[in-house]
């Protein structure tokens, strides 16, 4: 396996920069910008710091199959999970290369949120909430949504997700050009 490549392309999907991971992950720039160069081949220690600060799992890793062009259909267990330990975002197709849309199953447990700081980007997104509730900030408007209810907007307008609910909350999104 060519464990450079392998790295870059699962930063690419998540829309990591080299220098963000290696915040991240306590590892150096030089390091990770080596390793995907197949300068030097990481230490497990080293690979387990990246991939965790990622949320890959070592195992994921070795088999996400990143040159998949022809697939087209996938099982619940070759979904990528790209969210954090909170917020479960199972992305489909994450091994298609230049994939044009992005389509997320969600789920955010009771007071999840995207964080303090409104996410901002080039693009558009549309969902629907399949079960619980979510408040969703767009600008200066502000909706909690419930099963059923959808939304669609341009992603330049800083935007945020939280569940205000007390029960889980599962949605599918849509977004174009994939950011993940």
């Amino acid at each position: 396996m060519d464990v450079g490549k392998q790295l870059k392309a699962i930063r690419s999907m998540k829309g990591i920069s080299q220098r963000e991971l290696a915040k991240l992950s306590g590892v150096t720039n030089a390091m990770i910008s080596q390793i995907e160069k197949n300068q030097v081949n990481p230490s497990i220690g080293s690979l387990k710091k990246i991939l965790d600060a990622m949320s890959i799992s070592m195992g994921d890793f070795f088999t996400i199959d990143i040159e998949a062009k022809d697939k087209i259909f996938f099982s619940s267990d070759e979904l990528v999970d790209i969210g954090d330990s909170t917020i479960s975002m199972l992305l489909v197709g994450s091994q298609i290369k230049d994939r044009k849309l992005a389509m997320i199953r969600e789920t955010y447990p009771p007071g999840a949120d995207t964080g303090t700081d409104f996410m901002q980007h080039e693009g558009e997104e549309i969902g629907i909430v399949l079960r619980g509730e979510i408040e969703i900030t767009v600008g200066n408007q502000k909706q909690v949504l419930k099963p059923g209810d959808s939304y669609y907007f341009e992603t330049r307008q800083p935007h945020r997700f939280r569940n205000i609910g007390k029960v889980e909350c599962e949605l599918i999104s849509a977004a174009t050009p994939p950011t993940f």
